[in-house]
Order: C-alpha cells, then sequence, then structure tokens
C-alpha cells in the first residue's frame, strides 16, 4: 500500500458501491440514511447520474444551525453540486491533495459517469497508515539483518 496506489485499489478493498439519495427526498431521510448505514454522506442522483453530494456536516450547517426543520427541506436545498469526484485510476495521493484543497471529505469514484463508489478521508488515512506500517516493518527487518536478501 502506497500514495501511488490507486483509488481503484482501495476500493478494491473497501468494497464497491455507494448509498444513495435523491434531489427530491426530504434531509431528515437522508440524515436517517446515512445513520442507518453508518456513513457520513450520500450521493445524490437523478436518472442514475451523479448530481450531487450531501453529508452530515451540509446537514449541521445548512439546516441544524439555521433553525431549518429536517422534514420541510429537501436534499437539492442543502447539496452540493456539482459534486467533486475521482475515477478509479486517480492515485490515493491526488484524492488527498482534492480532499484538503476543496475541504471535503467524501469522494464519489465514477467510471464513464457510472458510481463505483466513495472514499472518505477515513479511507484514505487508513490506506496511508497501512502503508507506512509496511515501510517500518521492512525497515525494521532490514536494521535487524533479518530482511530477505
Amino acid at each position: 500500500m502506497r500514495l501511488a496506489d490507486t483509488i481503484g485499489s482501495v476500493l478494491a478493498q473497501k468494497g464497491f458501491g455507494a448509498f444513495q439519495t435523491t434531489p427530491e427526498e426530504t434531509v431528515y431521510d437522508a440524515v436517517k440514511k446515512m445513520a442507518e448505514h453508518q456513513v457520513g454522506g450520500l450521493v445524490v442522483t437523478s436518472k442514475g447520474k451523479l448530481v450531487g453530494m450531501v453529508t452530515e456536516r451540509d446537514y449541521a450547517r445548512k439546516v441544524a444551525l439555521l433553525g431549518r426543520r429536517s422534514h420541510e427541506v429537501h436534499v437539492r436545498d442543502i447539496m452540493v453540486s456539482p459534486a467533486w469526484y475521482v475515477g478509479p485510476d486517480n492515485t490515493v495521493d491526488e484524492c488527498m491533495a482534492l480532499m484538503t484543497e476543496k475541504r471535503i471529505r467524501h469522494l464519489p469514484v465514477l467510471q464513464n459517469d457510472t458510481i463505483m463508489g466513495v472514499v472518505s478521508i477515513g479511507d484514505l488515512v487508513k490506506w496511508i497508515i497501512s502503508a507506512q506500517d509496511g515501510a517500518i516493518r521492512h525497515l525494521e527487518n532490514y536494521v535487524s539483518s533479518s530482511y530477505p536478501g
């Protein structure tokens, strides 16, 4: 596992697929779906195409803090659109840079306009930690002279 690994590799380990909502759904139903699936964001689709992302952060900032009622507000009113997204050939490093620059925590992964999945900042951090652990083990083996070769 390395920073140069592709997001396709991350999805292969994490699993493909994405929890979705529509622009017409109420924010209450979208947040309920996030809670049920223990995710922090949903892909927003219309006619099978990506049209945005909605996250717990959107709910907190655009509904709860403004005193709006989640049963009356629709996803289209708070979603980020157009959504930032990546392809399966983008690297972990590129995605981390995009997430940092755009201050986002979830990235849909699209291939030929088909949603393959979503990677979160947590998924990428976990991937990077695994890569670092592997490098440390190799260095420890090298220093202790038990390195193969």
